[in-house]
């Protein structure tokens, strides 16, 4: 239903899709990288609950897709890190993902490290962030997702307070995943962010199986206790040698995830080096990861031989890019730099464009 504001604005309304998000995206690009973030998402939820929300949607075709013991409208979905509050999640989820992912929520609200903390890089079409999983708490998330309305398939990505040592990092995962169990359709355990101090050394050995270990049993507990089961990933960076893909793959066959998402964002620097902000901390995003994430997926996918599907995200900007992490093995992928600089028109070409391949 259209709120009487905004009606005369949409009845007035014959500009193209392609072309509106473009002129809006002008805009907000002249803007600070995280204002423009924050009035993009606020902007989307305001068209989507006054009914404008047709303006920036595109007809997404079905493409049925199974994973994890889930039905998915098609393979497409946003990666955690855009909503991290669950607080757009029905204006994200009707622009016709087949799955969005919030978070990354920590048992408490936090801050996140100080601003400037998130950096465009136009030219390499890429995004520098180092927010420190900004959020407002567990509690809030999961108050926000009692309330959608959107029907789709949501994930919830967990991470661990900054406060919080590394060594007590898994009474955090545990709040977390007992807090949105019930309201989650597939939970991921966020080891690989490079903006919380140590996190990343969790991916490991013995640390990595005694922590997957603890948050697998406890899952297996609360799926009795609720009848319902809700899959446990695991969120890698790409920052991997061979050998610790082959090893993070053992590891998780043998606890018994059901999944695996790769990659976060890198710490290299490779395609912007002569970019104004290629020596800012934080993880890049976008173009210059397409490749290394890509041969993530590929090395992960042939050392997990197909016992539990990989959710490939990173630099996908085009169709092909998604068709290439599929190709590569990848079951379903997702998307957050490329939409920022595309919009919802690359939700559609790589929704179109692996239909085209599955259909041969």
């Amino acid at each position: 239903m259209l709120c009487l504001y905004c009606a005369p604005i949409m009845s007035a309304c014959v500009v193209p899709i392609p072309m509106l998000y473009a002129l809006l995206r002008s805009f907000l690009f002249l803007l600070p990288a995280e204002l423009s973030h924050d009035l993009g998402l606020k902007g989307l939820r305001l068209a989507h609950r006054c009914g404008l929300g047709a303006l920036l949607r595109y007809e997404i075709p079905a493409l049925p897709t199974t994973a994890f013991g889930l039905q998915f409208a098609n393979p497409v979905g946003l990666a955690a890190g855009l909503d991290k509050n669950a607080d757009y999640l029905d204006a994200l989820g009707a622009l016709g993902f087949g799955f969005v992912e919030v978070g990354t929520v920590t048992p408490k609200p936090q801050p996140g490290n100080a601003r400037p903390r998130l950096f465009r890089l136009k030219a390499e079409r890429a995004l520098i962030n180092r927010m420190g999983f900004n959020n407002k708490g567990v509690d809030h998330l999961v108050e926000q997702l009692k309330r959608r309305s959107w029907r789709g398939i949501v994930g919830v990505n967990i991470g661990k307070n900054l406060t919080t040592k590394v060594e007590d990092a898994a009474q955090d995962y545990l709040i977390c995943l007992r807090k949105v169990y019930a309201y989650a359709d597939y939970i991921v355990v966020n080891l690989s962010s490079p903006n919380t101090p140590g996190l990343r050394s969790l991916q490991f050995g013995e640390p990595l199986q005694a922590l997957l270990t603890l948050l697998q049993q406890e899952q297996v507990a609360l799926s009795q206790v609720q009848q319902r089961h809700v899959p446990l990933l695991l969120k890698i960076a790409p920052d991997l040698s061979d050998e610790e893909v082959t090893s993070i793959a053992a590891t998780v066959r043998k606890v018994g995830l059901a999944g695996v998402i790769a990659t976060n964002t890198t710490l290299s620097r490779t395609g912007v080096e002569t970019s104004a902000y290629c020596g800012e901390a934080g993880g890049l995003s976008g173009a210059p990861l397409t490749r290394a994430s890509t041969a993530v997926v590929q090395k992960l996918a042939a050392a997990l031989a197909g016992s539990m599907p990989v959710v490939g995200v990173g630099g996908i900007m085009q169709g092909a890019d998604a068709v290439d992490k599929v190709a590569a093995g990848a079951a379903l992928v997702q998307m957050y730099s490329g939409f920022i600089y595309r919009g919802p028109a690359l939700i559609r070409d790589a929704v179109l464009a692996l239909q085209q391949t599955r259909n041969g």
